[in-house]
């Protein structure tokens, strides 16, 4: 067996809440991904070729 430490559901709520807000400027999905340095989005081609 694994001993795993318990903790009240108002402490861990409280630490995921701080740990969200200290590290929502560095998350993607909230602040974006400037166009240039996005890896996944499609490269454009000329319309007129």
């Amino acid at each position: 067996h694994v001993a795993v430490p318990l903790f009240q559901v108002s402490q861990a709520a409280a630490e995921l809440q701080q740990y969200c807000m200290q590290n929502a400027c560095k998350d993607a999905l909230l602040v974006g991904v400037p166009a240039g340095s996005n890896p996944f989005r499609e490269p454009r081609s000329c319309a007129l070729l």
